[in-house]
């Protein structure tokens, strides 16, 4: 009986010790992360944020959940976002200040937070868009994600996007290979972030779910956009709303799993979107009219409109714009395993340069100082500490162009002042709209954010000059194929949708290549992708490529020319053209790059 005593006690106790370690083990987990960034989707574009048309019922339950920072900004467009939230350093400063044009592409040198997450143990995963470079050595899979799922180029039916994906039924990359998938992008990119989840529940993950949605062309099933269009919305910004309706049912989805597998007490959730809206403060489209305002507008006649006007929280401006609606976004911070108290607004001016360090914090990861980051961790403020982080300038600017102009299309902020365009001052907690410009009466502080700036722009000028390359020849994507919506030219020549590229545009510019491996390369030119089997036209087809210059010519019918030439490793600039005679010339809108292996 002894015997059975002390075994049974025995066993108990080791019980104890297992059930012990299991919940010492929970309780010193690493949070799971889970980023969520809309596309387009502005302050105004949910209903907790006081727009009575939309539904966005499980956003406004995590509203209610989470801590919300009400004075949280980022860059007016989504590449320079992405590329800033990426890293902690402002976008300029990673070689990103526009959207198309090169100037899209970030500088490798940079560390994401997915290589701080990867190095510090967690599994990774990026699901729709990355904006950041379509190749080597700037794809996601090349800048710390090891499960990606993506469209090419800023969006879906985007130049480097396959081609004809419409939204519904789609071919995307899965780790760089393209792969068919059935359904609609955004319930795509969920529902495969949820199953990198599901497959990797039992050690920490960083999953980062970057929707195309609601950004145009406005492409959702009617049953989202309908309700919207009953109610007298105009057509393009129902279906604007239903992609928000959509993205925020999704939410719901992503909720519930977490909570099904026991993962969301101890995943950090945040919420943000990439820039101001881009829908509903515009001219109506013509689909929008009826057909008699139609008529009346082509023989200039006024039109009376009795339309939803959209809903932008007061702001002034919108997507692209210095003014605050063009820059400060929601953002839903949830952690309940973090004693992260819900419901409450955060005001201090806050940044998405400040997620990376904030998680670093929040995490427990181990972050190299050398990294030098233009953001600063949130944790004080998101414990509650009510004084902290109050003398905060940061600066936003929206280039858009080749090489930055100093002060252009600019915003230096602190809590109380925004200098806009170096001449504008404006009180934002007396007048949120933006509407009186009070330089005049406060020089001193135009004076100090004036130094502030010109601080700011002497510590980006060596990004200016500089040009992110685009990896060839290397074994990690052989061939390597190119398009023009990453041609460095003048905004107006380049095409960077499938639509622009449909029409033909007489436009040309140039890549900046990096030739990765010495040896002898085919460099095929068209019009259109492989895919597409669209014939060129009958011509002469010329490259250059650093001080080599070749021409050929196109026969009637080929789908495209090839030329094979011997490169040296390095850095250089490209150009093709096809001239097709009578003056007609343009640059071939898709290139493909192979290194023939050497024998």
């Amino acid at each position: 009986m002894r015997a059975i005593f002390q075994l049974v006690t025995c066993t108990l106790l080791l019980l104890v010790t297992f059930t012990d370690c299991r919940a010492d083990s929970t309780n010193t987990r690493k949070p799971n992360v889970v980023l969520v960034i809309t596309d387009d989707q502005g302050y105004g574009d949910i209903a907790a944020h006081g727009n009575k048309m939309i539904q966005t019922p499980n956003l406004d339950q995590l509203y209610r959940q989470s801590l919300h920072l009400t004075n949280f900004h980022v860059d007016p467009t989504c590449a320079p976002t992405r590329s800033a939230l990426m890293t902690g350093h402002y976008s300029t400063r990673t070689g990103v200040w526009h959207t198309i044009m090169g100037r899209s592409l970030m500088n490798t040198n940079e560390v994401t937070i997915a290589e701080v997450m990867q190095s510090n143990g967690y599994k990774t995963g990026m699901f729709g868009k990355w904006h950041l470079g379509d190749n080597y050595p700037l794809r996601p899979q090349d800048q710390g994600f090891e499960t990606v799922v993506q469209h090419g180029g800023g969006g879906v039916t985007q130049t480097p996007d396959y081609w004809q994906n419409d939204y519904f039924d789609d071919t995307y990359l899965r780790n760089g290979k393209p792969e068919k998938f059935k359904g609609h992008c955004t319930d795509i990119w969920f529902q495969e972030a949820l199953n990198f989840i599901e497959t990797n529940k039992s050690e920490p993950f960083f999953a980062y779910i970057s929707t195309n949605a609601p950004h145009s062309p406005y492409l959702v099933d009617p049953k989202y956009s309908a309700p919207y269009e009953r109610k007298g919305v105009p057509k393009q910004m129902a279906a604007f709303y239903g992609m928000i309706t959509n993205i925020d049912e999704n939410m719901g989805l992503l909720e519930r799993r977490l909570k099904d597998w026991g993962l969301d007490e101890n995943t950090i959730l945040i919420f943000m979107t990439d820039n101001g809206t881009a829908a509903g403060f515009k001219r109506p489209q013509p689909e929008d009219l009826s057909k008699k305002q139609q008529r009346r507008l082509s023989k200039g006649k006024p039109i009376v409109l009795e339309s939803w006007p959209g809903f932008n929280a007061g702001m002034r401006g919108t997507k692209g714009s210095e003014y605050d609606g063009g820059h400060r976004v929601p953002c839903f911070i949830r952690w309940p395993a973090g004693k992260l108290d819900g419901g409450r607004d955060i005001t201090q001016l806050s940044a998405h340069i400040d997620i990376l360090p904030t998680l670093a914090e929040l995490c427990h990861l181990t972050i190299s100082s050398e990294l030098k980051l233009d953001g600063t961790s949130l944790v004080p403020i998101l414990k509650g500490k009510k004084d902290a982080l109050r003398n905060r300038t940061l600066i936003v600017h929206s280039q858009r162009i080749e090489t930055p102009e100093k002060w252009r299309k600019s915003s230096v902020m602190t809590e109380r002042w925004r200098l806009v365009n170096q001449t504008e001052l404006y009180d934002i907690q007396h007048d949120p709209g933006q509407t009186k410009n009070i330089a005049s009466e406060f020089p001193g502080v135009v004076k100090y954010l004036s130094a502030e700036y010109e601080k700011w722009w002497e510590s980006l000028k060596p990004r200016f000059t500089e040009y992110v390359a685009i990896g060839v020849g290397s074994r990690f994507e052989n061939p390597a194929h190119l398009t023009c919506h990453d041609w460095h030219a003048p905004i107006q020549q380049v095409p960077w949708n499938h639509q622009q590229i449909a029409k033909n545009p007489i436009a040309n510019g140039f890549w900046i290549v990096n030739v990765e491996s010495p040896g002898t390369y085919e460099i095929t030119l068209r019009c259109r992708p492989e895919s597409a089997h669209h014939p060129l036209k009958k011509g002469v087809a010329r490259i250059q490529i650093g001080d080599q210059k070749l021409q050929q010519d196109i026969d009637e019918g080929d789908l495209s020319t090839t030329f094979t030439l011997d490169l040296t490793k390095g850095q250089k600039k490209l150009q093709t053209w096809l001239d097709e005679g009578n003056g007609v010339s343009r640059g071939a809108f898709f290139v493909e790059i192979f290194r023939k292996e050497t024998p």
